[in-house]
Order: C-alpha cells, then sequence, then structure tokens
C-alpha cells in the first residue's frame, strides 16, 4: 500500500463533503455509527427518561453555547421539545423530517444517509425516500429497549449533521452510564 493510500483511509468522512471522498472512509464511519447502535440499548424508556434526556442535552447546549434544538418523541407523541437562543423555525422542520427518518428505518438519520451514499448514491435517489418529509441527514437516534427494538427517537438540529449526530451520542451515553440503563 502506497503512502497516499494510507493517508487517505486516515481521513475521516464528512458527510456534508463532495463524492469524491475514500471508500473506506465511509464504510469506517458507517461501521462506527452500527457500532454506536449495538452500544446503546436500554433497559427502559419512559417519559420521565424523556425529560431527563433532553434537559441533558439543553445542559450541553447551554454550556456550549449551541444554537440547537432538540427533540424526543414516540410514535406521534412528542416527549420533550426545546430550541436554545440562535435556533430557527427551520429546525423544527429538521427535527421532524431527521425523526421520521430514523422512526421508519430504525436506525440513525446518519446511518441512512451514509448507507445511501454507498456506490456514490444517496438515499434520497431511492423512489421510496420521501425527501418532502424525510432528511437522511445526522442528528436523530433511535432509543432502542434491548429485547424490543426503538421505542422513540431523540433528535438535535442546529449544527453540521455529524455534530449533531454526535452530540446526541454524547447525551445518550451519559445519560446511560448515569441512569445505569
Amino acid at each position: 500500500m502506497s503512502n497516499d493510500a494510507a493517508t487517505r483511509i486516515l481521513v475521516p468522512y464528512d458527510p456534508d463533503g463532495g463524492n469524491d471522498q475514500p471508500a473506506e472512509a465511509l464504510e469506517a464511519l458507517i461501521a462506527s455509527v452500527e457500532a454506536e447502535v449495538a452500544e446503546l440499548q436500554f433497559t427502559r424508556f419512559t417519559n420521565d427518561d424523556a425529560v431527563a434526556l433532553g434537559q441533558l442535552l439543553v445542559q450541553l447546549g447551554v454550556g456550549r453555547n449551541l444554537p440547537i434544538a432538540v427533540s424526543i418523541c414516540k410514535p406521534n407523541h412528542i416527549l420533550f421539545r426545546a430550541a436554545l437562543e440562535g435556533a430557527t423555525p427551520d429546525n423544527d422542520y429538521w427535527l421532524d423530517a431527521k425523526s421520521r427518518t430514523a422512526a421508519r428505518y430504525l436506525v440513525p438519520s446518519l446511518l441512512v444517509g451514509l448507507r445511501g451514499r454507498r456506490n456514490g448514491g444517496r438515499a434520497e435517489d431511492n423512489p421510496m425516500f420521501d425527501a418532502s418529509t424525510h432528511a437522511a441527514h445526522g442528528g436523530s437516534f433511535p432509543l432502542y429497549i434491548r429485547g424490543v427494538g426503538p421505542v422513540a427517537t431523540v433528535t438535535v438540529s442546529g449544527l453540521p449533521q455529524l455534530e449533531d449526530h454526535k452530540l446526541v451520542v454524547e447525551a445518550l451515553r451519559t445519560f446511560h452510564a448515569a441512569e445505569g440503563l
């Protein structure tokens, strides 16, 4: 393997970057998100847990001065929603569209978008993907109950999509550890 090829593999994949990124970097990010899904399984998730997780995300956002909006919902039921300073009405659209994607495909919205990019495509190229109501952009993560599957979604909007995703994962890890779930 040449030095050039080794360097290409080490460069992280940017979902907001162009199509000229190495396939190895895309596959590495897909594997990383799939590992997060396997890791972040809960034993329960109640409405009170939703409020506590939402408050944790708000604390992280306020502490870092992030212009984010946060939503935690079950199908047809909003459990928590907040918009921090700098968030806009557009963030409400993104919260809903990313949450619908995670709920429909049962995986993080980032993973839907990344898998769609395999072989140079996009999730939006699939005629079954409704881009008017769904978004294959990072920031929504299903809340999985071990042995049951996804029961809700937690979504952040306001940052670049990979940063939205990372903030959600950080909060889920913190919440998971703190609650012993």
